[in-house]
């Protein structure tokens, strides 16, 4: 079992990391691209990609914060006809909500304050459900991940870009000295909240990355899963079919 890693360390990890999000709403979109240098804009496009060979009509897009993912799918996939992006945390919905009144997708997507481990919708309900960097933020990660599985309809995809821990030099110790130390100095002193961004790397050294998460989605019911590293292997997308 991997280590509970929680922001603040004063309640459980779902009260907590709802409320570091509202906490970062404000700065969450300058910073995310900030830190990334727009490289993360890339990976979700490569996700978006490998769904649109499945042709889904209906995506949930889960822990979807202001947004970006599920915008960007519309945006690329305009054949979609709805999305649906849930969130534990109003304060990033509604910076998503404006997003969405801005571009006048009023009409194809839809954000919703819900829990990743008690989702409200009925059994295969979804052609496709993505998830951008926010499983490692789920209290029981195999709930959320069976929630998932849940409202995917038999033969719909599910895609999931994670953060990785890089193995090869120089990329490893150039990305471990920039998350563990540039990205909290910097994001914490934006944000205004001293715990977001060394959460962050926390989070990600304590997740179970590569084929050990990939064994975790195919305990959960996923079949086919494909595991595609990224960027030197700063993240990775998870694809699996149901």
């Amino acid at each position: 079992m991997s280590e509970v890693v929680k922001p603040y360390n004063q309640g459980s990890k779902k009260q907590e990391v709802e409320a570091m999000f509202d906490n970062i709403a404000h700065k969450y979109d300058f910073l995310n691209h900030f830190f990334s240098l727009g490289i993360d804009i890339l990976w979700r496009k490569r996700a978006i990609r490998m769904i649109k060979k499945f042709n889904p009509k209906t995506v949930l897009d889960v822990a979807t914060g202001t947004g970006d993912f599920a915008l960007l799918t519309a945006k690329h996939y305009p054949e979609v006809k709805s999305i649906t992006g849930i969130d534990i945390s109003e304060g990033m919905l509604e910076m998503g909500r404006k997003k969405i009144t801005d571009r006048q997708l009023n009409d194809k997507l839809t954000f919703l304050k819900a829990d990743s481990e008690n989702l409200p919708f009925e059994e295969g309900h979804f052609d496709a459900v993505t998830v951008a960097f926010g499983v490692r933020n789920f209290e029981n990660l195999e709930k959320g991940l069976s929630e998932m599985f849940r409202v995917t309809k038999q033969g719909g995809v599910v895609a999931i870009i994670e953060f990785s821990k890089p193995k090869r030099f120089p990329i490893k110790q150039l990305f471990g000295f920039y998350f563990k130390f540039i990205m909290p100095t910097i994001g914490n002193w934006l944000s205004k909240d001293n715990r977001a961004y060394t959460y962050l790397p926390e989070s990600v050294q304590a997740f179970p990355e590569g084929q050990v998460f990939g064994d975790i989605l195919s305990k959960v019911g996923y079949s086919k899963v494909e595991i595609i590293s990224l960027s030197g292997g700063i993240a990775s997308i998870y694809f699996a079919r149901k």
